[in-house]
């Protein structure tokens, strides 16, 4: 990926002519610039996990409120016409109830599919390790 290669250690070039002070200053410096780059690719990795918990979330309570709200209106109509076709009033409402339960389990198996795409900031990790692989080779 580009902008994620760093040379390693022992590739870096020394300046003879630089002060021990210029060579530290240059290492906080670049300390610094590789945090901030870790955290900001932390920060975009976590966004894009968070709109996937928000998505599967929206999905479960769209479920839920659909279960909640909708159940006792829609169902009691939709009996009630299902009895003027000719079933009996029971069977109607086991026939609407059943529908409504296979409907809340759709959309709670769409917020689960959601809910798995959730993963750890995986390139945050793998650049963070190499990080301080690197560091530990300096040293």
């Amino acid at each position: 990926m580009a902008g994620t290669e760093r040379p390693r250690a022992q590739d870096v070039p020394v300046d003879s002519q630089r002060s021990l002070g210029e060579l530290f200053s240059d290492a906080t410096r670049d300390m610094s610039t590789l945090v901030r780059n870790e955290i900001e690719l932390a920060k975009s990795e976590l966004k894009i996990n968070a709109m996937h918990a928000v998505k599967g979330s929206g999905a479960l309570i769209v479920a839920g409120a659909l279960a909640f709200f909708a159940f006792p209106f829609l169902s009691v109509a939709i009996a009630y016409g299902i009895h003027a076709l000719g079933l009996g009033l029971g069977w109607s409402f086991l026939i609407v109830g059943g529908a409504y339960l296979l409907l809340a389990g759709l959309l709670a198996l769409i917020g689960i599919v959601f809910f798995k795409k959730v993963r750890p900031p995986q390139r945050t990790i793998r650049t963070t390790q190499e990080t301080v692989t690197t560091l530990k080779s300096v040293g």
